[in-house]
C-alpha cells in the first residue's frame, strides 16, 4: 500500500507542479511538495536519510535544469527567480522524484540498466508533457529530446546509487542478513 500511495502522491504532485506553473501559480506545486515531503518524512524509519536524498535530488535536478535553461534547450514560463536558472517548481519536482526512489521506485536501485532506460524514456516524455500543458517550452524538440534522454539516462541511475546510501525506508524491510521480527 505504501508504494501505491507514494506513486499517487508523485503523480498528483507532478500535475499540481506542472499545471500550477502553466496557469501562473508556480508556488502551488511547491506547497504541495512541501506537504508531501513532511508526510513522507513522518512515514520513514530514518527521516534524515530521506531528507538528505530529497535535497540531493533537488540539487542534482536544479543543476541539470539550470544547464538546460542557460543553454536555451528548455524555457520555463513561470517560477524562475534568476533568468537562465531552473524554475523553483521544477526543483520541487526533483524533490518529489527523490521521494520515490526508496519507495515506489526502490526496485530500480538493483536494476541500474532499467533505471537508465526508464530515465531515457520517462524524462523526455515528462518534459514534453510539461511543454504541451504550457509549463515550459522546448524551442527545438530535435535537440532537446535526445539531450534530455541522455541526461536522464545518466541521472536516474546516479540517483538510484545515492538512494542506496540514503534509504530511510530500509529499516522497515528486513534484508536477507537480518532475521525478521514477527
Amino acid at each position: 500500500m505504501r508504494k501505491l500511495i507514494n506513486f499517487l502522491i508523485y503523480q498528483t504532485g507532478w500535475l499540481v507542479c506542472v499545471l500550477g506553473a502553466a496557469r501562473g501559480w508556480p508556488w502551488a506545486g511547491v506547497v504541495f511538495v512541501l506537504v508531501a515531503l513532511a508526510w513522507h518524512l513522518r512515514q520513514a524509519e530514518d527521516p534524515r536519510a530521506e531528507l538528505r536524498l530529497a535535497m540531493i535530488a533537488a540539487l542534482v535536478g536544479a543543476l541539470w535544469d539550470t544547464l538546460l535553461a542557460a543553454t536555451g534547450i528548455v524555457q520555463f514560463t513561470n517560477g524562475v527567480l534568476i533568468e537562465g536558472t531552473a524554475a523553483y517548481w521544477m526543483v520541487a519536482l526533483w524533490v518529489l522524484f527523490g521521494m520515490t526512489l526508496n519507495v515506489s521506485l526502490a526496485w530500480l536501485k538493483q536494476h541500474l540498466l532499467g533505471a537508465a532506460i526508464l530515465g531515457a524514456v520517462g524524462g523526455p516524455l515528462a518534459y514534453l508533457a510539461g511543454a504541451r500543458l504550457g509549463a515550459l517550452s522546448l524551442p527545438d524538440n530535435n535537440l532537446a529530446l535526445p539531450l534530455l534522454a541522455i541526461g536522464w539516462a545518466l541521472i536516474t541511475p546516479l540517483l538510484c546509487l545515492i538512494a542506496r546510501r540514503h534509504d530511510g525506508y530500509r529499516a522497515s524491510t528486513p534484508t536477507k542478513l537480518e532475521p525478521s521480527h514477527v
